[in-house]
């Protein structure tokens, strides 16, 4: 973090990076003696509503993060901007995008926690759109003119106000990672509770907290009846950048009991501050996670550490596991929505368990045409983490190397009809450890 001091002694000069939160409510003029060199600027966390036309003097600038502030109108002068490659709107106030007004060269559009009612038509001008994140607006239709963004791989448009899916969405070439729970057009399921065990606040004792995430808080907790050490989610409640707490919490109760699965075991209540809960199985402090979350470059796809290899053993392993989850997963009318490597624990022998349900959408497996897309939008996102392991593989003339990257390439393929479901997956795999 930068502090205006900083920024008018002219201590940042030649600064690529700058990052300023001290309830602004005006681009600070000495700002602009970075003009030249400035390639990421975060005003996150200000009281900004506006830029001023000269706010395109940033001809350098690449990523922009404009979180948390009071913007009601998308500023149409970085549509001038032809740099920029990621913009962050999260949490104004936003209500109106102009037409014209997006740049035409953005990778990673955000705008989650808005007030926005539609999309300009003109979005379909930014043909490069990798990442769009739309939840938690009041967004009532996609425009037809999106389907030129034929780029898009991951799309967040949960808790809007969506009447329908356009049929557009499910034949994205490169759609891997969708997320559409919480609006009209989604199918009403029940929660399940009767069918979850209950635990009463006053049984459970907390011990310490072990993370926290988006959608909530996770700790390590006693239950006061029992010897048993579990973990509790509590969830915050407030919209997150993949959707809405209530709709991964209904997930993960109905995604039900699995060997490569975070196990759910019941629905806490009578929580003091009236928020909702679950109790976990206690994952073992041998699992680590498989990989680590996409940064600025890699937009879409995950991260690893740079000693991080596999053996095609390990792969087949995770590859199998995190399918036959996959398998369930959608026989119960559950897409996922975030199969990636960071979402995937895994012990010394590549055990995997699969969790974080945050993104995730519960279909209606009634609607077979649509239970069929969204698997086999959710096969390109297994695809994509075949090919990062493959990446990462130690040695690649393994055995079996070949069968996994003819597998991967039938994942990914563009055409979504040629495809194979997770059951044909989890088949093909069987015959490779059968060989």
């Amino acid at each position: 973090m930068h502090t205006i001091q900083q920024i008018r002694s002219g201590e940042l000069r030649g600064a690529t990076r700058i990052k300023i939160s001290e309830n602004l409510t005006t681009i600070p003029q000495e700002l602009y003696r970075y003009a030249d060199t400035l390639e990421v600027l975060d005003l996150s966390g200000n009281a900004l509503t506006a830029l001023p036309k000269e706010f395109s003097l940033f001809t350098k600038l690449r990523i922009l993060f404009l979180s948390n502030n009071k913007f009601e109108v998308f500023p149409d002068v970085l549509s001038t901007m032809s740099h920029l490659d990621i913009v962050g709107f999260k949490a104004n106030q936003i209500t109106d995008i102009p037409e014209q007004s997006l740049p035409v060269s953005l990778r990673w559009l955000i705008l989650t926690d808005n007030k926005i009612t539609e999309l300009p038509h003109s979005i379909g001008l930014c043909v490069k759109l990798q990442k769009v994140m739309l939840a938690g607006n009041n967004i009532r239709f996609l425009p037809d003119e999106m389907a030129l963004c034929r780029n898009i791989e991951l799309l967040r448009v949960s808790a809007n106000q969506l009447q329908v899916l356009p049929a557009w969405v499910l034949s994205l070439p490169r759609l891997a990672w969708l997320a559409f729970a919480g609006n009209p057009c989604s199918f009403k399921s029940d929660e399940r509770k009767k069918e979850t065990a209950v635990i009463s606040w006053d049984n459970i004792t907390i011990e310490e907290q072990l993370g926290e995430g988006a959608s909530g808080n996770i700790y390590k907790a006693a239950l006061k009846d029992s010897t048993l050490h579990v973990a509790v989610k509590i969830f915050k409640g407030a919209v997150t950048s993949d959707g809405l707490p209530v709709d991964e919490m209904k997930a993960c109760i109905q995604a039900g009991a699995h060997e490569n699965l975070v196990q759910v075991k019941a629905v806490i209540t009578e929580h003091p501050a009236h928020k909702e809960g679950l109790v976990m199985n206690l994952i073992s402090s041998d699992y680590y996670n498989l990989g680590l979350p996409p940064d600025f470059v890699t937009c879409t796809r995950d991260t690893f550490a740079d000693d991080q290899v596999f053996t095609s053993i390990a792969i087949v392993r995770i590859a199998c596991g995190i399918a036959s989850a996959a398998v369930q997963l959608h026989e119960k009318g559950i897409m996922h929505g975030d199969l990636y490597a960071h979402n995937i624990l895994v012990n010394k022998e590549y055990h995997p368990l699969f969790g974080d349900f945050g993104a995730a959408t519960i279909f209606s497996i009634n609607d077979s045409a649509l239970a069929t897309r969204l698997e086999k939008i959710e096969v390109r996102a297994y695809g994509c983490l075949l090919e990062d392991l493959l990446n990462r593989v130690v040695n690649g003339s393994e055995a079996g190397i070949d069968d996994l990257k003819e597998l991967k390439h039938q994942c990914m393929q563009e055409n979504i009809e040629f495809r194979p479901t997770f059951k044909r997956i989890l088949e093909q795999l069987n015959q490779h450890l059968d060989k």
